[in-house]
């Protein structure tokens, strides 16, 4: 990292409501996530400099794009703020939270606002998933999917399973975990949801297949949400802390990132990769990437992470891919209980994207937030104790677009 960036503050907002059914809009999902960033960081709105906004696929689901535009009406402070918006699927979070870092670290501006967004309940399920198919190479793969990213996810455990063999479950274990955690999380899409361990077996009533390995439990939530972080350089970070009578330290600085793209196409990336330790090399090189610009040797220096569960097997993946275990190995973790959240490496405590939801482009903005929030004592019922470091790593497509933070407290 050339420069250090602090997380002043953000917001999440309640990933169980349905907007829709609360004849509100996207604007409205807008406007309270950027009113409530800027009142938890203790920010007027004269303070923004820049705004970056992550969002997948607005002009689908509510025919809205040019979201930037929405910020002068979020308050005529904001009018006139140069705002872009950023897409790269469900990681679109995460490339606008990079694009503001980056227009810190230049000098050209000193406070961002970063806002990730996506209103997706207002249309049928399936409706939903053929928009989100918008990630995938469209007329190349998944042409004979009734439900694409179900079956693109069980074609990657088909793989898993060819090359080192996997017992469906491990994944039913990791789902329990997740929705587990999110009973801990007050924004969380399922924290009100009852659920047996008939819900995470071969039950056809209650868990039934959606596609090939993938179950109804193995599967991330539609969900309306945003997230907002707003980071600052150093210079402008300790003018905050000093107006609000804080050390520097009390803040959550993104000590490393990482970030590849790997060929659309999953045979492509699939074929690439035959031989090698990693399944998903370029994911690999983005967390060890993170790593590296943190200056932490690995996952031995973590205390905990939050990572892309789109489905379970992306992290059963995830856990050989961070350094949890050897490739091959990821059931080692889910036995042994080091990935649950007393376990030595607590993965999703804020019960990731299965348990709290997956407003797409918010994803990545809201793993921002619970590392800050872990990382800074102020997790609640989610806190890991002693968490230092959380590493990130949020996915778009089928291991497209990999973007991964470290974001840990000096000591």
């Amino acid at each position: 990292m050339s420069k250090a960036i602090y997380i002043l503050g953000g917001y999440q907002s309640d990933f169980a409501r349905n907007y829709t059914r609360e004849d509100l809009s996207i604007f409205d999902l807008f406007a309270e996530g950027v009113r409530g960033g800027l009142e938890n960081a203790s920010l007027g709105p004269k303070d923004v400099e820049v705004a970056h906004v992550g969002n997948f696929v607005g002009e689908l689901f509510t025919g809205q794009g040019m979201l930037g535009g929405f910020m002068g009406h979020v308050h005529p402070d904001l009018a006139g703020v140069p705002a872009s918006r950023h897409e790269g699927a469900c990681a679109s979070g995460s490339l606008a939270a990079l694009a503001a870092m980056a227009d810190l670290e230049s000098g050209r501006y000193d406070l961002a606002c970063v806002a990730g967004i996506e209103l997706m309940r207002n249309v049928p399920g399936k409706d939903a998933a053929d928009h989100l198919g918008a990630a995938i190479w469209v007329g190349e793969e998944a042409e004979d999917a009734t439900f694409i990213w179900p079956a693109m996810f069980s074609g990657l455990a088909e793989e898993v399973d060819r090359r080192h063999g996997l017992n469906h479950d491990h994944l039913a274990e990791i789902a329990q975990i997740n929705f587990a955690n999110a009973k801990r999380n007050g924004r969380a899409q399922t924290r009100g949801w009852t659920l047996t361990d008939e819900h995470f077996s071969d039950n056809e009533e209650l868990n039934p297949v959606v596609e090939g390995w993938m179950r109804r439990h193995d599967c991330s939530q539609i969900t309306d949400g945003t997230a907002v972080v707003f980071l600052a350089s150093e210079e402008r970070a300790r003018a905050h802390a000093k107006k609000l009578g804080k050390p520097l330290e009390s803040f959550a600085r993104i000590k490393g990132w990482g970030h590849t793209t790997a060929p659309m196409l999953m045979d492509t990336k699939l074929t690439a990769s035959q031989g090698q330790d990693y399944l998903l090399p370029w994911t690999r090189k983005a967390i060890t990437d993170a790593y590296g610009r943190a200056g932490v040797s690995g996952a031995e220096e973590i205390d905990a992470i939050e990572t892309h569960d789109c489905f379970t097997i992306n992290e059963y993946i995830a856990i050989e891919h961070f350094g949890i275990t050897a490739p091959g190995e990821a059931w080692k973790a889910v036995e042994d209980g080091r990935i649950a959240h007393g376990g030595s490496i607590p993965v999703n405590p804020s019960g990731g994207l299965m348990g709290i939801g997956h407003p797409v482009g918010a994803t990545g903005v809201r793993m921002l937030l619970d590392a800050s929030h872990q990382v800074t004592g102020q997790a609640g019922d989610m806190q890991v104790e002693g968490a230092r470091n959380i590493a990130t790593f949020n996915v778009g497509g089928s291991g497209t677009t990999n973007c991964s933070f470290v974001v840990g407290v000096d000591a």
